[in-house]
């Protein structure tokens, strides 16, 4: 995978364009996802490693990316520590023993990665498949995300009760932020272990957390996953939505990249990184709604700021969402394809 675009630029070397792939690019924009999901539940996906195989190889059968990443969800760390999880169709994700107190830290399993074999399952079919034609993206939730679902019991707008547990409890916070971290650094391990090409750590509800929550109760634990890591040729992404405020702390835990959100100039963010370090992002995604010529000159604009940077995986500064339209994500990777520096 050393002449892969993806890895070259991930560990910070030249590339003759930006390698290109997206945050849920085999979600719920593409009619061929809804004819898998309306035969089966989305954690029955999941967890049928022929099944993860076929809805990972979607946006690499039609789309032409150049990484592939593991089609799972950040939440089956949760599940498999004991978190009684569902996926309810047009609500989303729902632990029905939502985690209140101390006690219910302590029933939550840290030696439950036996739990999650069958994602180094789904692994090895996507590899056989994909053949070294292109590299395959592993990831984890971060642990304040995942504890957000947690405490919830769900997605949430406010984060109140999160954000209550950690300022009332910020020992038992911790306490269950540990097992997470814990669980989180082994999977990813597991992940590795079974020959993904890269990992990426989503800490997608970070920008709920102010500058002191966020260093105390998120950046310390992704610090103490990313050093746990047996990253010897596997890069290693770092993500949440706030990256654009919280760079140059999420840079203190020696990613080999930070995911930009669309709020901040990406070159004004690699500048102020340490060298070594590369950016992904950071194309607002509303922008795939827009007309064509919108699409290219948005893209064209981004390639133009980044002109000269060493170290830039093309995305969005987060997923796509399921109502853009089919060919105007098909057409972005074709522009981005086509470019040359």
């Amino acid at each position: 995978m050393k002449d892969s675009l993806f890895i070259k630029a991930a560990f910070s070397e030249k590339t003759e364009r930006p390698p290109v792939w997206m945050m849920r690019q085999a979600g719920r924009f593409m009619p061929e996802y809804w004819e898998i999901k309306n035969k089966y539940s989305f954690l029955e996906m999941c967890k049928t490693p022929e099944i993860a195989a076929d809805v990972t190889m979607l946006p690499v059968d039609l789309l032409g990316i150049d990484a592939a990443i593991l089609f799972c969800d950040i939440l089956v760390t949760g599940e498999a520590m004991g978190g009684d999880l569902d996926f309810i169709q047009g609500v989303g994700p729902k632990f029905a023993n939502p985690v209140r107190n101390e006690k219910d830290i302590n029933n939550l399993r840290v030696d439950c990665i036996d739990k999650l074999q069958y994602v180094a399952d789904a692994i090895k079919v996507i590899q056989q498949r994909l053949n070294g034609t292109i590299p395959l993206i592993g990831f984890a939730g971060a642990p304040f995300t995942v504890m957000s679902y947690l405490i919830e019991g769900g997605s949430s707008k406010d984060f109140k009760k999160t954000k209550l547990f950690i300022h009332n409890e910020p020992k038992l916070a911790h306490q269950l932020l540990s097992k997470i971290a814990s669980v989180t650094a082994d999977y990813l391990n597991l992940q590795i272990a079974a020959g993904v090409n890269a990992v990426q750590l989503f800490d997608s509800w970070a920008l709920a957390l102010c500058w002191d929550d966020y260093k105390e109760f998120s950046h310390k634990y992704n610090v103490e996953i990313i050093s746990k890591l047996n990253r010897k040729d596997v890069p290693v992404i770092s993500f949440c939505k706030g990256s654009s405020v919280f760079a140059p702390l999420m840079a203190e835990a020696k990613p080999d990249v930070i995911s930009v959100d669309w709020n901040a100039d990406l070159k004004d963010i690699k500048h102020r990184l340490p060298s070594g370090i590369a950016v992904q992002g950071n194309l607002d995604p509303h922008i795939l709604y827009a007309e064509k010529h919108v699409i290219k000159d948005r893209i064209h604009r981004l390639f133009e700021r980044m002109r000269g940077e060493e170290g830039f995986i093309f995305n969005l500064g987060h997923g796509i969402m399921p109502d853009i339209p089919f060919d105007h994500v098909k057409y972005a990777i074709e522009v981005v394809k086509e470019f040359r520096y």
